[in-house]
């Protein structure tokens, strides 16, 4: 970042807008006019529309002390995308809109920006519109994104059929134990002004952290396999809340067997070290932005071929209920832990 500090009453919103917008060129063919008319103008022919938003408040979803701007524009690009692919879909544009407290500079969401953009470019996503405003309450950022899938294809939570596979892609509980380091770092810093954080050995989990990415290999994967999920969600709020979620909206039951849940090393070093128990926080850490889903059990040859998915339970009778199946076999009620975002503090 540059070490001179622009004002942004200098520029203005649409200065402001025209420098962090400046170079975009649409790579999708259904973005026929993106940023800089009155609104963005898209032509979706054959495919149903996918739209998602995600509002992010600075205190409350992110913490500036320890989340770089760049990291923070990335991740909050990102976890949109990553609610299109949980629809089977793909992700086409976005729209971007901030409140913006006076203590931040041009050159501050220059760099947010330089992270939205990143991963736009990475995903083939276009920025085609959004909105710009000052906040009393510090940084605030609402993302809109905007998808298709083809009708006969699009995945909701509510199609998970008894005897069914559960699946999830990648490991779990990485991301919250990212969050228990990056918070445990900040505590020990406070009040030094040559403090050095400890994170050798755990790059993994604050990675997953500060830059989560959308599973499009997944959904890539499993439409060259011929494979449409019955139900399908991102795990954003954590694995127990997101099956209960596809339980309720199928009217179904489920068993998830603990010894199957994907766990990944630096994660289980982790839980050790902060007394936490590994299954509790891989269930409802959230975060992690993997794919839950759930597929005919007669896709089980296919999908134990794609790499990076496990299966880790199985659908039942709503009368069964859900259940966690334990280690020596017995059964613990599923509960949702995760995230709420309107519990009080």
């Amino acid at each position: 970042m540059s070490e001179t500090q622009t004002e942004i009453s200098q520029l203005g919103e649409f200065g402001l807008i025209d420098r962090l917008t400046d170079g975009l060129q649409p790579v999708n063919a259904s973005t026929l006019r993106g940023v800089g008319d009155d609104g963005a103008v898209l032509d979706y022919k054959e495919t149903e529309v996918l739209v998602t938003t995600d509002l992010l408040l600075e205190g409350v979803h992110f913490d500036l002390t320890y989340v770089p701007l760049k990291h923070l524009g990335y991740k909050s690009a990102v976890v949109n995308f990553s609610d299109i692919y949980a629809m089977n879909g793909r992700p086409r544009q976005i729209t971007v809109s901030l409140g913006i407290s006076k203590r931040f500079t041009v050159e501050h969401i220059e760099a947010l920006y330089s992270g939205i953009r990143l991963a736009c470019e990475i995903y083939g996503v276009d920025i085609v519109g959004g909105d710009t405003t000052s906040s009393r309450q510090g940084l605030v950022i609402s993302i809109t994104c905007i998808g298709d899938a083809p009708k006969d294809k699009i995945v909701y939570r509510n199609g998970a059929k008894d005897t069914d596979l559960i699946c999830v892609s990648g490991d779990l509980g990485a991301a919250y134990m990212g969050l228990q380091l990056l918070e445990r770092e900040k505590v020990a810093s406070m009040g030094k002004t040559d403090f050095q954080p400890q994170f050798q050995g755990k790059e993994y989990l604050v990675e997953r952290q500060l830059k989560p990415e959308a599973r499009r290999d997944i959904v890539e994967e499993l439409d060259k396999a011929g494979i449409v999920p019955t139900a399908m969600m991102d795990v954003s709020d954590g694995l127990s809340s997101e099956l209960l979620h596809i339980c309720k909206q199928s009217n179904a039951g489920c068993r998830v067997y603990e010894d199957r849940i994907p766990i990944d090393y630096q994660t289980a070093i982790m839980a050790e070290e902060l007394n936490m128990n590994l299954v509790t926080a891989a269930l409802n850490g959230g975060e992690d932005y993997e794919l839950l889903f759930t597929v005919p059990l007669h896709c089980h040859e296919k999908i134990e071929k794609i790499k990076g998915v496990k299966v880790i339970g199985h659908i039942t009778r709503q009368d069964l209920g859900c259940a966690l199946v334990t280690r020596d076999g017995g059964e613990m009620e599923l509960r949702a832990q995760g995230w709420n975002p309107l519990a009080h503090e």
